[in-house]
């Protein structure tokens, strides 16, 4: 093949799209015991972090499209997880509570990082170099996300 370019092995974009989905496999089980999917364990960390925010706070949290989030959020409400409600203000905005169902679910996550972080931690893993990772894929986000 001449086009060096073109394998799969020499793609930036591969490895950290197989990292994601290996990460998110990973936490498959943590969240299945919570009844949530990982999209929806994203947008509850928003709301963890700051509750009441609107649609379009979280899609930009996320770097998610609105038409993606409201079936995550449809969802989410139907499962008793979040309220949604047309803010009184601005009729346009849609502002996203937690309910308490949704607050309960905070304190049962809590400890889904740390478990996550030790089975990737060994020999060839160290946490200073996960940390390394992160500040690097942050870069590259801070960068395309313009």
């Amino acid at each position: 093949m001449g086009y060096e370019q073109l394998k799969l092995e020499n793609q930036l974009c591969f490895p950290v799209y197989a990292a994601s989905r290996l990460i998110i496999r990973e936490y498959q089980p943590h969240l299945d015991a919570l009844g949530i999917t990982y999209p929806q364990y994203l947008v509850l960390m928003v709301l963890w972090e700051t509750d009441s925010v609107t649609v379009n706070e979280i899609t930009a949290r996320l770097i998610l499209n609105t038409n993606t989030i409201t079936p995550i959020l449809k969802r989410m409400e139907a499962q008793g997880i979040i309220t949604r409600e047309r803010s009184k203000e601005d009729e346009r905005k849609v502002i996203v509570t937690l309910s308490e169902k949704g607050k309960q679910l905070q304190e049962q996550a809590a400890l889904i990082p740390e478990k996550l972080t030790a089975g990737l931690v060994s020999e060839r893993v160290d946490v200073e170099g996960l940390l390394k990772m992160k500040e690097q894929l942050n870069t590259i986000i801070s960068y395309l996300n313009k």
